[in-house]
């Protein structure tokens, strides 16, 4: 006769695994998806990278560490929102659920911009379009 706990530690496991993981810290669950997270910071990544979203503000020491630290903030801040506003983007959107990470890659790259639109939209104290390009405040 097999011993009921060894039969129940299994099941448990395989359920387990067949969930999506959600981060926790001090036992609170945040909501966040970690595959949502990851793909979010190399959104990030890509904007600072390519797209200069955080450029460099002089070569002395201390504007170093604090450009680094700025996109440190960055990258932190833009997976957090793709983490937390990809699902709800994609679900008003009505996008199929294998677009998910690819979403949250390209609100991870955008998020300022989409950020901005949002509180604008929302506050009723913004422009209604995306922010202008500096330089192009003046064009239609």
């Amino acid at each position: 006769m097999a011993e009921p706990a060894s039969t129940t530690a299994g099941v448990t496991f395989i359920a387990a695994t067949a969930t999506i993981p959600v981060l926790t810290i001090l036992g609170v669950p945040l909501g966040l998806r970690v595959d949502l997270l990851v793909a979010g910071f190399a959104g990030a990544l890509v904007a600072i990278i390519l797209l200069n979203t955080v450029p460099a503000m002089g070569d002395t020491w201390v504007h170093l560490v604090r450009t680094t630290l700025r996109r440190m903030a960055w990258a932190l801040a833009s997976s957090a929102t793709a983490g937390y506003l990809t699902p709800l983007a994609l679900l008003i959107a009505n996008v199929p659920e294998a677009l998910m990470l690819s979403g949250a890659f390209a609100v991870g790259g955008g998020a300022k911009p989409v950020l901005t639109f949002l509180i604008g939209r929302l506050s009723g104290k913004g422009s209604q379009s995306l922010p202008a390009k500096p330089g192009q405040e003046g064009q239609p």
